[in-house]
């Protein structure tokens, strides 16, 4: 009898500048998983242009394995023998891919080393002809792959209007560590300070990417309405993208450049949370949003556009305020809801972390990751 051994998992995933969500879902995974049962191998395919790469800094604070493949451009052929070296020196069992790219090595290398490829499909946001393309080609080589997780019902219906079996496509929330991720009202004051935030106005503030899906373009314009009422409210907007020289002049046409702070990106959540009376997403789209999980669990009461997963995360009216996206009435009606009735609010607050401490806790989330690597094994033997 065969001795038994970990399942060896090789996490890919491929990205530039700082990434996203799904690095913290990947990262913090891998950290937190039996190595008993489960040895999980972070690997990242980074573009040697890439001079502002953040993946390794924030593995290099966890106890993972993590490793880096280096490209010379986009789609870099030779690196598929640099990936072989990596599944037959760590005996890798499954390799999970997290984007069309990685997707398509995945499939490339489950044919030339009869390795099983599992994806997680964490939504396609991209507005140009090539990665249209790119998000066609995706779904079509996900067909082949005889497990998908899918982080939001949305895009597991997005699967399957493109003929992916049902059987296949299984949904698991984003979930988030209730312990790292604790708020200690002490520590609010300094937050502000820190941020060179004004201690006695009411912040409302918002984290992600400065790019077109997030939609900072409509929490500006409802914001600079509602100051026309309020002076008492500032705005602070955390992140970084493509969109931060044209955000930062609407500001200016707006007049509200000295009410608002665009504070680059930033990687410490917490800091940014002890700062916030309000949080709000004004996305037109997402998969399941981690800065959503991150203000659950840090107790700032939410605003979100109902896209994506978000209010599969958010119950409307007890964990937070849904609201449609692009609509501006009723973004700027959920902000004066918060801000004229706190008792509310904090409320919904409340609520949204006993929810994260219970059904989307990243504990609970790993538990149904690993089912999913146990059955792929069963298959294989």
């Amino acid at each position: 009898m065969k001795p038994h051994r970990p399942i060896r998992v090789l996490e890919l995933r491929s990205v530039r500048g700082t990434g996203g969500g799904p690095e913290k879902t990947i990262l913090l995974g891998a950290a937190q998983s039996d190595p008993e049962k489960y040895q999980v191998t972070v690997c990242y395919i980074r573009d040697r242009r890439d001079t502002i790469f953040g993946p390794g800094s924030k593995a290099a604070g966890l106890p993972v394995e993590y490793l880096e493949v280096i490209e010379n451009h986009s789609f870099d052929f030779r690196i598929v023998s640099k990936l072989r070296k990596i599944i037959r020196d760590g005996n890798i069992d499954i390799i999970h891919a997290h984007e069309y790219k990685t997707n398509f090595f995945a499939a490339i290398l489950a044919k030339t080393d009869g390795i099983i490829p599992l994806s997680t499909a964490h939504g396609w946001t991209g507005h140009t002809k090539r990665e249209q393309f790119y998000y066609w080609a995706d779904k079509i080589i996900l067909k082949k792959f005889p497990r998908i997780i899918a982080v939001s019902s949305q895009i597991r219906e997005e699967l399957l209007k493109k003929g992916i079996s049902g059987k296949a496509v299984e949904v698991i929330l984003n979930g988030i560590d209730p312990n790292a991720f604790k708020r200690d009202r002490r520590l609010c004051a300094a937050a502000r300070e820190t941020l060179r935030l004004p201690p006695e106005k009411i912040i409302i503030g918002s984290v992600g990417r400065l790019e077109p899906q997030k939609n900072y373009d409509l929490l500006l314009d409802v914001f600079a309405e509602l100051r026309k009422d309020n002076e008492n409210i500032f705005l602070l907007i955390a992140g970084d993208g493509s969109l931060k020289t044209h955000l930062e002049s609407l500001a200016g046409r707006l007049n509200i450049e000295e009410a608002c702070r665009f504070t680059g990106h930033q990687s410490d959540v917490c800091l940014i949370h002890h700062a916030l009376d309000i949080y709000v997403q004004s996305s037109d789209y997402e998969g399941t949003a981690n800065s959503v999980l991150e203000a659950m669990a840090l107790e700032t009461p939410v605003i979100a556009t109902d896209v994506g997963g978000t209010a599969e995360l958010i119950r409307n009216e007890i964990d937070g305020i849904i609201i449609p996206p692009r609509d501006r009435n009723a973004l700027g009606n959920a902000i004066v809801k918060f801000l004229k009735d706190g008792k509310y609010s904090s409320h919904l607050a409340a609520s949204a972390r006993k929810r994260v401490e219970a059904e989307l806790s990243f504990a609970n989330r790993m538990k149904k990751l690993e089912l999913i690597y146990d059955e792929l094994m069963l298959r294989k033997r």
